[in-house]
């Protein structure tokens, strides 16, 4: 569908967005071309990246690992200052506390925490005039769930992060907020429905009921959502709203 000029409302406007091969970064990556904005989307498989690129003349691709530091710093090298910043990098895995091993734990804070903070610093050094700093987090960053206690201290952590670092942006022209949505309807959801799937002879159906029965809707939560709640932080009208942790969940 063509927009109109006046639906091009981030015409100007420099967005990066990581894990932006897949999923609600793909999503992100394309609405947000459609809205006039220059979008960059980062990630470690270039091939996936570069496929959402052919699918709009306003996305470039560029590989990056969100756990490195000198690669992050090189992703911001090629982009350029960005007006938007969105995290949204992540990893999920699940398996019993007493069976989590250092490693399994250290990855999934590698990307998933530090891999925020690097991208959330790295972007802030650079903004000027106005920014906007925007982190795909998870319901698990505001409550618990059993079998993925790393994840779930992971998101925690980014929530956190997201709230003390709005009091430090406060007096600019500057925020931070968090998206923290319930399962999505992307490949990643399908990679846990599976896990189940093989875990307990469920068919696949019945893995999904499983993961979508803590939503009252009783449903995937389509990517297009995630969208339009990222666009609606960064639009004129959301200047206020700053250091959120927005649940997007069906009420749950």
């Amino acid at each position: 569908m063509t927009m109109s000029g006046q639906d091009k409302q981030f015409s100007g406007r420099k967005v990066l967005i990581t894990g932006g091969g897949t999923g609600a970064g793909a999503d992100l990556a394309i609405s947000f071309a459609n809205a006039g904005a220059d979008v960059f989307i980062a990630g470690r498989r270039l091939a996936a990246l570069e496929d959402i690129a052919t699918r709009h003349a306003g996305i470039r691709a560029i590989q990056a690992d969100v756990a490195s530091e000198n690669s992050v710093a090189n992703m911001f090298s090629c982009s350029g200052a960005c007006d938007i910043v969105i995290a949204n990098a992540g990893i999920a895995a699940s398996a019993p506390f007493h069976k989590l091993s250092l490693a399994d734990w250290n990855s999934m804070m590698d990307i998933n925490l530090t891999g925020v903070f690097l991208t959330l610093r790295e972007g802030f050094k650079q903004m000027n005039d106005w920014g906007r700093l925007l982190v795909i987090s998870s319901i698990a960053g505001l409550k618990g769930y059993p079998y993925v206690t790393h994840y779930c201290a992971s998101k925690h952590g980014v929530i956190g992060l997201v709230r003390a670092l709005a009091f430090e942006v406060a007096r600019k022209p500057i925020t931070v907020n968090a998206i923290c949505p319930g399962y999505l309807d992307t490949p990643m959801t399908g990679r846990s429905a599976q896990n189940i799937v093989e875990k307990t002879g469920r068919p696949v159906d019945n893995a999904i009921q499983a993961l979508t029965a803590g939503n009252p809707q009783r449903r995937l939560i389509s990517t297009a959502e995630i969208s339009t709640a990222a666009m609606w932080l960064c639009a004129p009208g959301s200047e206020s709203v700053n250091g959120q942790a927005i649940a997007i969940t069906g009420g749950e």
